[in-house]
């Protein structure tokens, strides 16, 4: 009987003796491994760069793409330009000693001329692509600060450095544009200069809803574009005029005519 009690005391002992060297050698590594996770889950990551940063970004990357694409096209045409004036001279000089007839000489003529017409194009479009990205960027870049600045819901106007915001004291519509091109007119004698008339390209890849504005290729600061926005105050459209440029992407100030640009 004694015999059986002290042998079930050892084994007793000996597994309260090991579970407690188990917990002895295998406590540091939980708590290291606890630790471990905390410290894991305590990491703050860098917040992830928004949809519309991104799409920005992409446009950005895919304009300078598509810049120096035109500028490629651009060397090209201004070699055909120079081959072609080689002819036209040729061809001048044929015609004066009679060699060839007055018609022959005209096709040369109108073969530079064309070819000086495809540079017009190609510049043209690298200028189109600078003014909607410019203007587009530089809307965006006006919502965050107006934002911030908490602009009143309508006849509300903020001026900063960088662009005027004037939320209009009734309703628009594109439909109106007429007045404005009308009192354009009539005041400075030429055409109202719409760069974007509703929905443009960019808007589109970056999911703006521009249908019911437009862009003015105008200086707010400029005798045109102070009068144009003199006008709008006086009836109360809306708009969004802006000084700057982005640094390092294009120049071209302008005036956004309608209410800002929602995302969809």
């Amino acid at each position: 009987m004694r015999h059986a009690t002290k042998s079930l005391r050892i084994r007793l002992f000996t597994k309260a003796l090991a579970a407690a060297l188990l917990a002895v050698f295998c406590f540091p590594a939980i708590v290291a491994q606890t630790n471990k996770t905390k410290s894991q889950t305590n990491i703050k990551r860098p917040p992830a760069s928004s949809e519309l940063e991104q799409l920005r970004k992409q446009y950005i990357e895919t304009t300078k793409e598509y810049k120096a694409s035109l500028e490629r096209l651009l060397d090209l045409y201004k070699a055909s330009v120079k081959k072609a004036e080689v002819r036209r001279d040729k061809s001048k000089e044929l015609f004066k000693e009679g060699l060839i007839s007055k018609a022959q000489f005209e096709e040369s003529e109108q073969a530079l001329a064309d070819e000086e017409l495809k540079i017009a194009g190609v510049q043209n479009q690298m200028k189109g692509a600078e003014t909607q990205i410019s203007q587009t960027l530089m809307e965006m870049e006006g919502e965050k600060e107006i934002a911030r600045l908490r602009l009143k819901p309508k006849g509300g106007l903020i001026q900063t450095a960088s662009f005027i915001r004037y939320t209009g004291a009734g309703s628009w519509a594109i439909s109106q544009a007429g007045k404005l091109e009308m009192f354009f007119q009539q005041t400075f004698k030429r055409p109202l200069p719409i760069a974007v008339f509703g929905q443009g390209a960019i808007h589109n890849r970056w999911h703006l809803d521009h249908r019911n504005a437009m862009d003015v290729s105008l200086h707010p600061d400029g005798a045109e574009g102070q009068a144009l926005i003199d006008f709008m105050r006086r009836n109360g459209i809306p708009f969004s005029a802006f000084r700057g440029a982005i640094p390092g992407v294009a120049t071209g100030p302008h005036i956004h005519i309608g209410r800002p640009s929602s995302r969809y």
